[in-house]
């Protein structure tokens, strides 16, 4: 698998576009991930994306979005997240991505009140239209598994459950290792995505909270989750999600230190394919 990063580490650090796919390519990435919302970002920034990864030749394999407004209860809601979501699509084909990464949202008033049933056939019928509209684009979804107990997708069965219910070939999942270490998902239970899931996020965390760190700084054992990993025989990327560095004047070094160390994982593993 290809080794990339999700360039929202940059923009959080007050880092341009422009610096953050320069220094991406300087550090070593094979690929880059976007996190912009089409609805905020102008014309010139779309274009700034696109030519810059081009000119320095770094592939954009995904483009994050979270729409938890997918399975609220208001219809007007809905209705707008999926716009919202076909507009990520067309941002996906305008940078010829391969992938939206989706995020669903959570099981409003701790699943009081509104039927979580409800909620999730929503989602799932909702998901099967955006199915249909990225193979128009030639794109895939990447839902992805948050580990907060009221999320939707929030465990390896759940998320196994979701997509046999859309049941659309454009629509898999994406591996977050530090999600599942949060969830206590043993890497053994990643072989019943096989066949179901074509992206992977990266990162380290102390075991108790979300916290996107460089991987050795806090507690997750990567190495069998990358074996596992590479059984499923993914062809995507391996992407690090970096959030809010603690020092952002130092957010090269510390973009390049979660570099070096995935890299070695992913070395040790027998997962990097240059």
């Amino acid at each position: 698998m290809k080794l990339g990063l999700i360039n929202s580490a940059w923009a959080q650090a007050g880092k341009g576009t422009a610096f953050g796919i320069h220094q991406t390519k300087a550090i070593g990435f094979d690929t880059i991930d976007i996190f912009a919302d089409p609805l905020d970002t102008c014309a010139r920034e779309r274009k700034l994306i696109r030519t810059e990864c081009e000119r320095v030749g770094l592939p954009i394999v995904s483009v994050a979005c979270v729409a938890v407004g997918l399975i609220d209860f208001n219809p007007s809601v809905q209705r707008f997240h999926m716009d919202r979501c076909r507009a990520y699509l067309d941002f996906c084909y305008e940078l010829g991505a391969k992938n939206l990464l989706l995020v669903l949202g959570e099981y409003i008033w701790e699943r009081q009140v509104i039927p979580p049933a409800e909620q999730w056939k929503s989602g799932v019928a909702h998901l099967k239209t955006l199915g249909d509209y990225a193979a128009q684009l030639g794109l895939e979804i990447a839902l992805e598994l948050e580990p907060f107990k009221l999320s939707l997708l929030n465990d390896v069965p759940n998320m196994v459950r979701f997509i046999d219910a859309v049941n659309h070939p454009a629509v898999s999942a994406n591996i977050d290792i530090s999600h599942l270490c949060l969830a206590g998902t043993k890497p053994e239970e990643l072989r019943a995505l096989k066949g179901k899931a074509i992206h992977v996020h990266i990162s380290d965390c102390d075991g108790k909270v979300h916290g996107d760190l460089p991987p050795g700084r806090g507690v997750v054992d990567f190495v069998p989750y990358l074996k596992e990993i590479a059984a499923l025989g993914i062809k995507g990327a391996i992407s690090i999600e970096l959030e809010y560095s603690p020092e952002p004047e130092k957010i090269v070094a510390w973009v390049t230190e979660a570099y070096q160390s995935t890299a070695d994982l992913m070395q040790v593993a027998g997962i990097r394919r240059e």
